[in-house]
């Protein structure tokens, strides 16, 4: 019976490690888990059943891109799920708006994009489909880029913390939502925050739309503040879901912390609101204004948390629980005690569609969170899990499985073993193991297809990407540094198999790699040129690009081929990087891949991790 929760790793009991744990993340970990046994028989839940006929989906444009280079213009557009397998497409150029000229001699089949060598300044193209051998109707419009990025300028001279991608306007581009200013508070290394969060908005041409003051109640940390944007209601427009509290009363403490039902601690004493605990809410907001559309409380706080730290550990990701409706799913917890409670957006209402708290079912739930939730169909059956870490929660609000390793800091949810069906998640386990501080886990079941085989203390990074064509799958690598008690930073390169296949000079960084240029290995930043610049580079290779500004963002396929766009930031300004390497094949747009569209749902959220689609090629 799926309702079953298998606890595969329950048998194993753990200690805490001693002084060389940090103890903010370490006091609750291993007292949890339960020794009894692996399975406990829970009555199951009912299948969500949400309003959507079908499963909604972005109204993807054509996402035409035309950029400047030594050879010509570079013109790159998608290719889209619905498109017929032996579509074609012609390129047109026009200078005056009115009459355009088709600049290819032969429909464009191998790839989709195009070199325009004789290209005269002041070019613009659109792109038209060929389905057997009627020409369909054009793409919007776009103008030639001189340089290979779209600039969305802010109000002022400052940089985001974080940028978020969805359709606010239904026009089918991607329009951005930021928050702004670039503070980065934790809760386990407080300071009192400088300024308030502000979220603002901007169409895919930098048109402005709206600012949103999160208020005083809202403090500056990655952890307080998460907000997704998605189209909730189905109407082909996003909205923003964010975590809010009233802006009319501040209910901060004298040091300035925003206090729940669990008091903060500094200097031993209890910090109290004046108006007493502070209220907390889901709120979604209007896509294309920024007003609000509805609220409900947040998820509370509670001593059984943990101190003030662990209470405001709080995430959010989009999950199609029956397959077809979008769920806002709100979480609280990561290293004691985790809930999640998922809502449908129905006629501008939230209707609370499950409540999961994980105490009811096992213990072995507990401290079990990662630092990003990605939701995905792991056991094949058409409905999405919520991957907490290494716990999931199934789509009927009940946990599936939990692979019992404590808090894993990276949790990589892809396909890659191909010889093991469907999809698998790397562990990189931030808490003391003897084994499996790095391990390899079936994503159906929760079974544990290899382990490290060695002590590891704070495995704090991890990745799987495909570094060498020669070796099958999805190469594994990690690192850990000295929080646990080793000198220095140690890594680890694994291939899908959880064999050895380097030394740590053979290892790479794990954060933020690209495909870019034409082949099918992805690419990884390469710093050390010019202060506040970046190029891209091979794997042990050469650099494909330099010259990139600004701190990454995001990393995602938002308009173009099927390589993937690099969203940075600077004082006053985003900025979407794009390739314009000719490319060698062509395949549908990656934001059409659920898996891959959930990792960028939460990249406005939590520490950074690179997207990855539910396939390999």
């Amino acid at each position: 019976m799926k309702a079953r929760l298998f606890l595969s790793a329950a048998a194993a009991i753990l200690a805490v490690a001693a002084a060389a744990q940090d103890p903010n993340e370490r006091v609750y970990n291993y007292e949890l888990l339960n020794p009894q046994g692996n399975t406990r028989n829970i009555s199951p839940k009912p299948k969500v059943a949400g309003w959507a006929q079908e499963r909604v989906k972005e109204p993807l444009d054509r996402g035409v891109v035309a950029v400047r280079t030594d050879e010509g213009v570079y013109v790159g557009w998608r290719l889209l799920e619905t498109d017929d397998p032996s579509v074609t497409f012609n390129v047109y150029r026009t200078t005056d708006g009115r009459r355009f000229r088709k600049v290819n001699s032969r429909p464009v089949s191998a790839t989709t994009d195009f070199l325009d060598r004789k290209a005269p300044a002041g070019s613009s193209y659109q792109v038209r489909a060929v389905a057997g051998r009627k020409e369909l109707p054009a793409s919007r419009t776009v103008a030639t880029l001189e340089k290979n990025y779209v600039s969305i300028p802010f109000q002022g001279n400052y940089p985001s913390q974080k940028v978020g991608v969805g359709d606010l306007n239904g026009d089918g581009a991607y329009d951005f939502v930021i928050k702004q200013p670039q503070q980065r508070t934790d809760p386990g290394s407080w300071h009192r925050s400088d300024d308030t969060f502000k979220l603002e908005a901007y169409l895919s041409d930098g048109t402005f739309l709206w600012r949103h003051d999160l208020g005083w109640n809202i403090e500056q940390g990655v952890w307080y503040s998460p907000y997704v944007v998605a189209d909730l209601d189905g109407d082909g427009k996003a909205e923003i879901a964010v975590k809010t509290a009233p802006t009319d009363k501040d209910y901060r403490d004298e040091a300035g912390r925003v206090v729940g039902r669990v008091p903060a601690n500094y200097n031993g004493k209890p910090g109290y609101s004046p108006y007493g605990p502070c209220p907390e809410y889901l709120s979604i907001l209007d896509g294309m204004t920024g007003k609000e559309i509805d609220r409900v409380p947040w998820i509370e706080q509670g001593q059984e948390f943990g101190d003030y730290n662990r209470n405001n550990r709080n995430q959010m990701a989009v999950a199609y629980l029956d397959g077809k409706t979008p769920a806002v799913i709100i979480n609280r917890g990561t290293y004691r005690k985790m809930t999640a409670n998922a809502y449908h957006l129905v006629n501008g209402k939230l209707e609370l569609v499950w409540a999961w708290n994980g105490d009811e079912e096992s213990p072995v739930i507990r401290a079990q969170g990662a630092h990003q939730i990605v939701c995905a169909d792991v056991d094949n059956d058409g409905r999405e899990e919520v991957v907490l870490g290494s716990v999931v929660v199934d789509d009927n609000g009940q946990a599936l499985w939990s692979a019992g390793v404590g808090h894993p800091d990276k949790a990589i949810v892809a396909d890659i073993d191909p010889d093991n069906p469907g999809l698998e998640i790397l562990f990189g386990v931030e808490v003391w193991h003897d084994k499996r501080g790095v391990c390899l886990v079936d994503a159906a079941t929760g079974k544990e297809l290899w382990n490290i085989g060695e002590y590891t203390g704070h495995v704090g990074n991890a990745m799987a990407t495909d570094l060498d064509p020669s070796i099958p799958g999805l190469e594994c690598f990690a690192t850990e540094d000295s929080k646990g008690g080793k000198t220095g930073e140690t890594k680890y390169i694994m291939d899908c198999k959880g064999n050895r296949i380097g030394t740590m000079a053979d290892v790479p960084g794990c954060t933020d790699w690209i495909w870019w240029d034409a082949d099918n290995l992805r690419e990884m930043p390469v710093y050390g040129g010019q202060r506040g610049t970046f190029g891209l580079g091979k794997y042990k290779g050469e650099t494909v690009q330099e010259g990139l500004e600004g701190s990454i963002l995001l990393i995602g396929d938002l308009f173009g081929d099927w390589r993937e766009e690099i969203v940075t930031v600077r004082s006053g300004e985003l900025r979407v990087y794009t390739t314009t390497i000719p490319a060698r094949d062509r395949r549908v747009t990656f934001v059409q891949d659920p898996l891959y569209r959930s990792y960028i749902y939460n990249r406005s959220m939590g520490y950074t991790q690179a997207p990855s689609p539910s396939y390999t090629f």
